[in-house]
């Protein structure tokens, strides 16, 4: 039988302290969506950590949802759906109801019309005061970009005019717009950020 299962060498870095600040985002107990799972690795490992989160994996390409589904069946986690292909810039999105949606490093890796979506299909599923948790490199007004970033900024663009790191003030701006908080902003490692904004 062949292992699907695809890793992300930054998840292993880069799990730890998502999970050490999920743990005062996220309720206590609930279904908390994940929009762009990727390889899987982050919502296996954040479920084993939370075992009283029931969480739903999501993504729109196919052999994504293959590693998705090949780490769940390696964890044996009962608190983990099966993978749900989900596009967000796509509506009826397959999940109607979430008490917290997580996003890891996908705004930027994506057209702006799917940071659009995310926040609408947020809007319309959360209830008030649920968090939309978002996290990965951004550019913010007043404060130096990281070379680093700017360096992966002009090679994402290279790869794709679609794609580049957002202007948080922009994110923000949508979020607004759709029904959510200002964000509350933490800096984490390798230049990038945790961004909660919160359903009005």
């Amino acid at each position: 039988m062949t292992d699907e299962r695809r890793y992300a060498p930054a998840t292993q870095r880069n799990r730890g302290p998502i999970l050490d600040l999920l743990r005062g985002v996220l309720p206590p107990r609930g279904l908390v969506l994940e929009i762009a799972s990727g390889t899987g690795e982050h919502v296996v490992h954040f479920a084993r950590e939370l075992p009283n989160l029931t969480f739903q994996p999501t993504d729109p390409e196919p052999s994504a949802r293959g590693s998705i589904a090949a780490w769940i069946a390696e964890e044996k986690l009962s608190n983990i759906r099966a993978p749900l292909e989900l596009d967000a810039a796509r509506t009826p999105w397959p999940v109607t109801a979430a008490d917290a949606i997580i996003c890891v490093n996908m705004i930027h890796i994506s057209p702006w019309d799917s940071t659009l979506g995310l926040m609408r299909g947020a809007a319309a599923i959360l209830p008030a005061g649920a968090p939309l948790f978002l996290y990965g490199p951004f550019i913010r007004a007043g404060i130096a970009t990281a070379p680093s970033n700017l360096d992966f900024d002009a090679d994402l663009k290279r790869r794709n005019p679609a794609w580049g790191l957002r202007d948080l003030a922009n994110v923000a701006n949508v979020a607004a717009a759709a029904g959510f908080s200002a964000p509350v902003v933490t800096e984490m490692p390798a230049n990038n950020l945790g961004v909660v904004f919160r359903r009005l």
